[in-house]
């Protein structure tokens, strides 16, 4: 789980710990990631930054990410460059406020029903590509090489032949608030 952002966009507050379903939203997104049964990592800048306080008595490692501040594909690289070996494995964003673990799992079985692809990812209901991603281990060498702040964009690039995306409700896939005023929209409702 990638919570390494500075929030800048927030002017001031911290993002993840809005408040979401009665919890902070790294919280509740850390806590969702568990209910999948599979061990969780979450990104920080730091091994002891103040969101840790926020993911406290959970189940979840922390990756510290020095070199966050650099941008997202800093913190993906430091992230993936601290896993454990593996097959494959879910980068997923923290802010995304709609995802379920519900969703997390759809994105998990496709990749069991369709293994001849390299990424899984999630979707809306129409297609356009979201998150959260699972990429195959064979792409993990490529991320020792990201920088900037677009991601994991040119990986999923190069493989978009080999991609399997992966419906899920709404805007679940998509949906992420990056300013006060995004939050107050969302609290309002529709």
């Amino acid at each position: 789980m990638l919570a390494a952002g500075a929030s800048r966009r927030m002017r001031g507050l911290d993002k993840l710990a809005q408040e979401v379903d009665g919890m902070p939203l790294l919280r509740r997104q850390v806590s969702m990631a568990q209910a999948t049964g599979r061990p969780t990592y979450v990104a920080l800048p730091a091994p002891h930054h103040p969101r840790r306080a926020l993911i406290a008595g959970l189940d979840a490692s922390v990756i510290a990410v020095p070199d966050a501040a650099e941008g997202l594909s800093a913190t993906m690289r430091g992230a993936v460059a601290s896993l454990p070996d593996c097959a494959a494995f879910m980068i997923l964003l923290a802010d995304l406020v709609a995802i379920t673990t519900d969703d997390l799992q759809d994105v998990f079985a496709a990749r069991a029903s369709q293994p001849d692809h390299l990424i899984w990812r999630g979707a809306t209901q129409s297609g356009k590509p979201g998150h959260p991603i699972i990429f195959d281990a064979s792409l993990r060498p490529a991320f020792a090489h990201l920088s900037g702040d677009t991601g994991g964009a040119d990986i999923v690039a190069a493989h978009q032949a080999r991609t399997c995306l992966v419906p899920l409700p709404d805007n679940h896939a998509r949906l992420d608030l990056d300013t006060p005023e995004d939050w107050d929209d969302w609290r309002r409702g529709p």
